[in-house]
């Protein structure tokens, strides 16, 4: 057996290799830095359902062989607090960008550009394994859905106090807002999330003077990021998350023409890791 989690701040993915099938389970948001009680209690209902599924009680699971990729784990001190937490001999307790980049190019070299309410950059090579970015909104997450929301709202602010050229896109969300006053409102409670709802109507703004400098500038991050990793024109490139595709076009046209689509998906890579822990 085999065991694989692939968490975030969207959902918790389960899945159990035994006998040759594979079981899986989705759940809800699991984020341990946000809420380490009860993303705990989602991974556990994740695992006891995938054991369920295979005619297993969850303590069967225990000596198994476990990748854990984890949205939240900040380093070895919340890594020990999440494996004295679950009934798991044999986890390796992980942040979830490791997952992501095994997932999207299995054992090839390749660079990811994760894109989606927040954002981070990797690349893997042999193994070399590099990552940037995924900071927060306060000070990162450039490109994501969260920082592309931001940004613009403070643009339509600069539009409003006649520092730049309105826009389309700037006049509606500025109105729908209720002005400068509702921006500013929305602004002084709003979650990295509340920010990326902007962000699929900025994307598919093609033209829009104001979209279209945000993305350009998302793009740029994007670019200089995989170029420090180390990126080269002959190494493919993958974009995951929910925004991530968006940027395709916008992209360096050498870096647009070695875009792939991703191999499989994070829970895949925690799979293939956890293999990995298998003794030969």
């Amino acid at each position: 057996m085999i065991l694989g989690v692939d968490a975030g701040g969207t959902s918790c993915r389960v899945a159990l290799e035994r006998d040759g099938q594979r079981h899986e389970a989705r759940l809800g948001p699991a984020n341990v830095t946000t809420d380490f009680d009860g993303a705990v209690a989602t991974i556990l209902a994740g695992l006891t359902e995938v054991a369920s599924r295979a005619g297993l009680a969850l303590a069967d699971l225990r000596p198994c062989p476990a990748w854990l990729a984890l949205a939240g784990v900040t380093g070895p001190e919340m890594a020990a607090r999440v494996a004295a937490a679950l009934p798991l001999e044999r986890a390796r307790i992980d942040e979830d960008r490791r997952a992501a980049v095994v997932g999207a190019h299995g054992e090839t070299t390749g660079c990811v550009a994760g894109v989606g309410t927040g954002s981070f950059l990797a690349r893997q090579a042999g193994t070399e394994f590099l990552t940037m970015g995924g900071h927060g909104l306060v000070l990162g997450d450039e490109a994501s859905g969260a920082w592309l929301g931001r940004e613009f709202l403070s643009y339509a602010l600069r539009v409003h106090d006649k520092l730049e050229a309105p826009s389309a896109l700037t006049l509606e969300v500025t109105a729908e807002l209720g002005g400068a006053r509702g921006i500013i409102a929305l602004a002084a409670k709003a979650s990295p999330s509340d920010f990326a709802t902007l962000a699929p109507r900025i994307c598919a703004a093609r033209g829009d003077a104001a979209a279209d400098m945000q993305m350009r500038r998302g793009a740029a991050y994007i670019a200089t990021g995989l170029n420090a990793l180390g990126w080269h024109p002959q190494e493919p490139l993958c974009l995951i998350g929910g925004i991530a595709g968006a940027y395709a076009d916008w992209l360096p046209k050498e870096m647009a023409r070695a875009l792939r689509p991703p191999q499989g998906t994070g829970l895949d890579g925690a799979l293939t890791l956890a293999r990995r822990l298998v003794p030969a």
